[in-house]
C-alpha cells in the first residue's frame, strides 16, 4: 500500500517541486491549500483550506489519514503583522495539534533563515534567538512555530523535524523574487533597480532544497531537530545580479536605486554541516549550473 502524504502549502513554488518528487517516489499526494492550481497528474487529491482556520481545517481534514505532513502554507505578503502571524503561526499551530494524536511517521516544517534575525553569520542551529528581538513578522511568526514544534517533541514525542531553508530558487518561481526579477529584466532588456547589492546571502536551487525534505521524511533520529538547509556558501546579492547578466547579456541594474529594508540583515548565510550528518545530504547543483538551468527556463516564454 502507497504511502500517504499531505503538503500543506503544496500550490506554491517548492510545494508543486515537492509533488511532482512525491508522485515520481510513488507516494499518494494530497494538497491542502487556499487555492487550487491544476497539475498534470490525475493522481493528486486536493482540500480547500485556510489552515489558520481551525474548525474549517478540522472539519476538512476529519477521518483522513496520512503518513507524512509538510508544512509550507503560508501567505506571501509579509507586510501585515496580524496576518503574518495568523497564517504562518497560528497555522501551523493548528496542523501540529490535529496531527499530534494521530501516529504519523513524520512533521516536517519548513522554517526560514529569517528566524535568525541580525545574529552574527554564519548562523547555526544551536544559537539561542529571542522572539522579542525579532523585527520581521514573518521571522518571528516561523520562530514561534520552531519553538512550539520542539515543545511538542519534548513533552508528546511528536515527531516533527524544522528545515529552516535559505534562499530557494529555482524554474517556476514568482517574478517578486530577486533572482526570477533579475533574469525577466535581462531578457526584456530593461534597466531595472536594485540595492547596492552588498548583502550577503544563501542561495540554494529548488531540485536541493525538494531532496532534504525527501531524505527527511523517514528519517527518525533528526526529530525533535532544527536543520539548515543551505549550500553554505555566501555570495553577494550584487555579484549574483552581475552573474545573471553576463550569462543573458542584456539589460542593465542600476545598483542603490533601492533602500534597504529597516529589518534587512546584511550577512544571512549559514553552514550544513547538520543536515550532512543528521539527514546525509548536500547540495549537488552548483550556482552556476543553478542559474543557467533557471535562466534557460525562462527564456523559453520569450
Amino acid at each position: 500500500m502507497k504511502k500517504s502524504i499531505l503538503i500543506a502549502g503544496g500550490t506554491g513554488f517548492i510545494g508543486q517541486n515537492l509533488t511532482k518528487r512525491c508522485l515520481k517516489n510513488e507516494l499518494s499526494v494530497t494538497i491542502l491549500s487556499t487555492s487550487k492550481k491544476k497539475f498534470p497528474s490525475k493522481n493528486i487529491k486536493f482540500i480547500k483550506c485556510d489552515i489558520s482556520k481551525k474548525r474549517e481545517l478540522l472539519n476538512k481534514l476529519k477521518k483522513k489519514k496520512f503518513d507524512y505532513v509538510v508544512n509550507l502554507a503560508g501567505y506571501v505578503d509579509h507586510s501585515q503583522k496580524i496576518k503574518t502571524i495568523k497564517s504562518h503561526y497560528n497555522g501551523c499551530k493548528n496542523l501540529a495539534d490535529y496531527f499530534k494524536t494521530k501516529k504519523i511517521k513524520k512533521f516536517i516544517q519548513i522554517g526560514s533563515s529569517v528566524e535568525y534575525g541580525k545574529i552574527k553569520s554564519p548562523q547555526t542551529e544551536n544559537k539561542i534567538i529571542q522572539e522579542k528581538k525579532l523585527k520581521s513578522h514573518y521571522g518571528l511568526a516561523k520562530l514561534k512555530s520552531t519553538n512550539y514544534l520542539l515543545n511538542l517533541n519534548k513533552f508528546f514525542f511528536f515527531p516533527c523535524t524544522i528545515l529552516r531553508f535559505f534562499l530557494v530558487y529555482g524554474p517556476g518561481q514568482l517574478d517578486n523574487r530577486l533572482i526570477p526579477y533579475v533574469i525577466l529584466n535581462c531578457l526584456k532588456n530593461n534597466s531595472f533597480k536594485n540595492s547596492k547589492g552588498i548583502q550577503l546571502r544563501d542561495f540554494l536551487f529548488i531540485d536541493d532544497a525538494v531532496n532534504s525534505i525527501m531524505k527527511c521524511l523517514k528519517n527518525k533520529k533528526s526529530n525533535g531537530h532544527i536543520i539548515n538547509i543551505c549550500s553554505g556558501k555566501p555570495v553577494k546579492i550584487k555579484s549574483i545580479v552581475l552573474r545573471i547578466n553576463k550569462i543573458i547579456k542584456k539589460g542593465r541594474p542600476l545598483f542603490g536605486k533601492i533602500k534597504l529594508r529597516p529589518d534587512e540583515p546584511l550577512k544571512l548565510y549559514s553552514n550544513n554541516r547538520k543536515a550532512r550528518k543528521f539527514l546525509n545530504w548536500m547540495p549537488k547543483v552548483s550556482l552556476n549550473d543553478g542559474l543557467n538551468r533557471t535562466i534557460k527556463n525562462y527564456e523559453k516564454k520569450f
